[in-house]
């Protein structure tokens, strides 16, 4: 399994973020692929989650600072867009895409079968915060639905069976 955890940093770890130099040299070297600082906001989230695990209102103050944009909008931005997480994540974001594709194929098959092996619906996580449940719609992947996306790996063609592997797989994964 190549599916690897997040790791969210505590909410009082980013009240107020200031980016260390390794942060710095990289989102220096991402504003040279931009002709504008604003044009690099979408990648600048996108690593700033990947340090932290989340978007927090510490880190969009920090993004915002240093791209030289209001803090409204880099807030507009961030919540317009599903793939960034403004709370801290469960280890193992389960995102179902429920679009006509994969409807078809079980996806809501797949939905109901989580809530009842997890005790969870969309939108919750567990209580352990191992998985989290987010219907989606669509990952793109409608050849090989239904697909579930888990933080940055799909997995498609999936039943109910390959979907118990699955979670053991990710419950079984160590740290």
């Amino acid at each position: 399994m190549s599916t690897a955890p997040i790791h969210a940093a505590n909410p009082e770890e980013l009240r107020e973020v200031r980016f260390d130099a390794a942060m710095e040299s990289q989102i220096a070297e991402l504003l040279t692929h931009y002709p504008i600082p604003r044009a690099a906001l979408l990648p600048v989230l996108w690593l700033c989650q990947k340090r932290y695990g989340w978007i927090a209102p510490g880190v969009m103050e920090a993004v915002a600072a240093r791209l030289g944009l209001s803090p409204a909008y880099v807030q507009g931005v961030v919540t317009f867009y599903t793939m960034f997480h403004t709370t801290p994540p469960a280890r193992f974001v389960l995102q179902v895409c429920t679009t006509l594709s994969c409807a078809v194929c079980g996806a809501g098959e797949l939905l109901a079968h989580l809530r009842k092996r997890l005790g969870i619906g969309p939108g919750e996580r567990t209580p352990d915060g191992t998985f989290q449940i987010v219907g989606v719609q669509c990952l793109g992947a409608c050849g090989s639905a239904p697909v579930v996306q888990v933080n940055d790996d799909y997995y498609e063609n999936l039943d109910p069976a390959k979907l118990d592997a699955l979670l053991d797989e990710l419950a079984a994964a160590k740290e």
